[in-house]
Formats: C-alpha cells, sequence, structure tokens
C-alpha cells in the first residue's frame, strides 16, 4: 500500500501493482502487439505484391513504430490508463497525485518503453521495479506516473478516537511513529472481528507494544489496547488532514466577547452627622 496526495490535498491510500502481476500484463500487450504487427505486414504485402525493397523497408518502419508507440499511448490515453493487458489484470496507471493518465505521460512511458523492455529485454525496467518503494519502472520515474491495482482489497475507515482518550492523543509525540507500524495497527482494527479472542488479545496487546514504543507520552494505566491503537490512529490521521489542508487567508480578529459588568461592592455608609438636638442643647464636644 501507499499513500497518494492527490491534488485537492486528500490522501488516497492505493494498492500498488506487484512485480509479477506487471509483467503478466505486459506479456498480454507484447502478445497482441506481435500478432497484429504480423497480420499487419501480411495484409499489406499480400495488398500489394509489386513493391519495390525500399518501400517495403520503409512500410516496415513505419508500421514498426506506430506499433511500438501507438498501441500503448491511444488506448491508455483513450481508456484512461489502461492497456488491454492492464485491463485483464486489473492495473491502471495514474499519475504521482492520483489523477489521471495524460497524453504527454503515455508517450513518455512508451518511448522509454522501447529501451527498457524491447531493447533490453526488460532488464532495466525489472531492476528499477524492485529498487522503488512504488515498482516504478524508468518510464514511470520520467513520466511521473505509477501503476497501481484496482482489485485489492477496500480499506476500512480511520477508526474513530474514543472520547475519553483525546486528552491524550492531542499531546503525543507521533514523529517515531513508522509508516508499516500503523499500517499493522489498522489492519488489525479492521479484522480483530474476525479473529479468535485469545488470538485477537494476543495480538492487540503485541501490536500495542510496538506502538507505545514509538511515541511519547504512554497511554494512562489500565486502557484496553484497542482503544489506544483507536486514539493513536485517529490523531494520526487528523493531524495528517490539518497537515495538508491550505492554510487559510489571515483575517480581522474575532471581537473579544463582552463580558456582563461585575457588580460593584455597596459603598460604605458615612456616619451619620450629629447636630443639634431639639430645644437648643448640643452635646459637649
Amino acid at each position: 500500500m501507499a499513500d497518494v496526495v492527490t491534488g485537492d490535498a486528500v490522501v488516497v491510500e492505493v494498492q500498488i501493482a506487484q512485480l509479477p502481476v506487471r509483467a503478466l500484463s505486459a506479456m498480454i500487450d507484447v502478445g497482441v502487439m506481435f500478432v497484429c504487427y504480423i497480420l499487419g505486414i501480411i495484409l499489406a504485402l499480400a495488398a500489394q505484391p509489386d513493391l519495390d525493397d525500399a518501400l517495403v523497408a520503409a512500410f516496415v518502419v513505419i508500421f514498426t513504430v506506430l506499433v511500438l508507440l501507438g498501441y500503448p499511448v491511444i488506448f491508455e490515453t483513450a481508456t484512461r490508463g489502461r492497456s488491454l493487458g492492464k485491463m485483464a489484470m486489473g492495473l491502471r496507471v495514474v499519475s504521482d497525485d492520483g489523477g489521471p493518465e495524460r497524453f504527454r505521460q503515455a508517450l513518455f512511458r512508451a518511448l522509454a518503453a522501447v529501451v527498457e523492455i524491447w531493447i533490453f529485454f526488460g532488464g532495466p525496467a525489472v531492476i528499477c521495479s524492485l529498487l522503488s518503494s512504488k515498482g516504478k519502472r524508468i518510464g514511470d520515474v520520467f513520466a511521473g506516473t505509477v501503476v497501481i491495482s484496482e482489485r485489492g482489497p477496500k480499506l476500512e475507515p480511520p477508526p474513530v478516537m474514543p472520547p475519553a482518550l483525546a486528552w491524550w492523543a492531542s499531546s503525543l509525540q507521533l514523529s517515531g511513529l513508522r509508516p508499516e507500524t500503523a499500517q499493522m495497527a489498522r489492519q488489525f482494527l479492521s479484522r480483530q472481528t474476525q479473529l479468535n479472542p485469545q488470538v485477537r488479545d494476543q495480538m492487540a496487546h503485541r501490536i500495542t507494544g510496538e506502538v507505545v514504543a514509538q511515541i511519547a507520552p504512554p497511554p494512562p494505566p489500565g486502557v484496553p489496547p484497542q482503544y489506544v491503537l483507536a486514539a493513536v490512529l485517529a490523531e494520526r490521521h487528523r493531524r495528517e488532514l490539518m497537515r495538508l489542508r491550505p492554510a487559510q487567508p489571515a483575517g480581522p480578529p474575532p471581537p473579544m466577547p463582552q463580558h456582563p459588568p461585575m457588580p460593584q461592592p455597596p459603598s460604605p455608609q458615612a456616619p451619620p452627622q450629629v447636630g443639634p438636638e431639639p430645644g437648643g442643647f448640643a452635646p459637649p464636644g
């Protein structure tokens, strides 16, 4: 599996076509091209038996170029990355951003195939595919394409964040979490209901131990391992989407909330003024 980032900043997980499947697809295409080439030459020579050697040689060269370049370019452009062999094996050529293959990319792949497949009998293509993490041959590298399998198993959506662990997941350091470990945890969560309970518990503790060893801080004590895995994967998916989401333009700061006025403490009462009592008597000062 591999992650493909589309032009809309969406991460799509696709299944890379394996080398044996691609080789079988190429053999089907080579067989079709060879049959078309032989039939075309036979029909052309039968229709014009009086052609001189120069015209015959020119026709053979032109027809050879049309078969080697025209067949893959026309088919892959018209069908959005599928030749007859790829249709039979469930493969498709897509751009590195997940979009459909374009005419320019199909032409680059066909030109490279003349050298790496037809002249050197596929040796450079096999070596490059084995060295590439996405199984790319030389034509794919120059064209910016990748061959994917459309018959792969459909993956489950990312797990939901357990509400009780959201505070812990937000503080995680996930830079040390390896992609293969995260993929293993995701596959376990999607298939845990199909496992024997004893085997499921053993796998849950083993996979959780590997995940916890690659993150920090450790989970709270007593949390079931399935919840730990779900929290880590949900937080990893959320951060990946936040990283790929385009930045929002800076705008005016939001208005400050209006708080109700604080009640004023009651003012102390002034001492009563002592005045003259009725009758003209005033107390001594």
